[in-house]
């Protein structure tokens, strides 16, 4: 089977690509949108690789890549009460939310802002640069994906 691409998307504040890079590996919890959900669940493999997205930051933008390195499972701070992503509908019996673990694989030379990637026309109909788009795991196209990647690994 073939490698599949993503986009996932997360507040440096809260885990940024130096955070997975020290953690080396980490799960992927918190997602509370049925699309990413399912997109982990159903389609996510072992292998697949992710283009690292610092959202709500300044700028917003492609700090690196990770790996899948676990396929998706039970997202168990649904059920913590006092934890941020708490879901009372979801239960270790009947959980509704899922994760997957992800590895640290590069911190690119070369931040990639959303400013550079909306400038760059070879990435027409990338899902991040569509208007009204919020989806925190997105797929990506293999030619989006090497396209950023180049961009991210020029030196400065």
């Amino acid at each position: 089977m073939s490698i599949q691409h993503w986009l996932m998307k997360t507040e440096p504040e809260n885990y940024s690509i130096d955070h997975l890079k020290q953690d080396k590996k980490t799960y992927w919890s918190g997602v509370r949108n049925y699309q990413a959900r399912n997109f982990m669940r159903d389609q996510m493999k072992i292998g697949d690789l992710a283009l690292y997205y610092h959202s709500n930051a300044d700028p917003s933008g492609v700090a690196g890549i990770a790996r899948i390195c676990a396929r998706a499972h039970a997202d168990f701070t649904a059920w913590d009460p006092k934890d941020v992503h708490f879901d009372p509908k979801s239960t270790p019996q009947n959980p509704i939310w899922m994760m997957v673990d992800i590895e640290f694989i590069e911190k690119f030379p070369h931040f990639v802002s959303l400013d550079e990637l909306r400038r760059e026309p070879r990435l027409q109909g990338l899902l991040a640069l569509k208007r009204g788009t919020r989806l925190s795991i997105q797929p990506v196209s293999e030619k989006h994906f090497q396209i950023i990647q180049r961009m991210g690994r020029k030196t400065p």
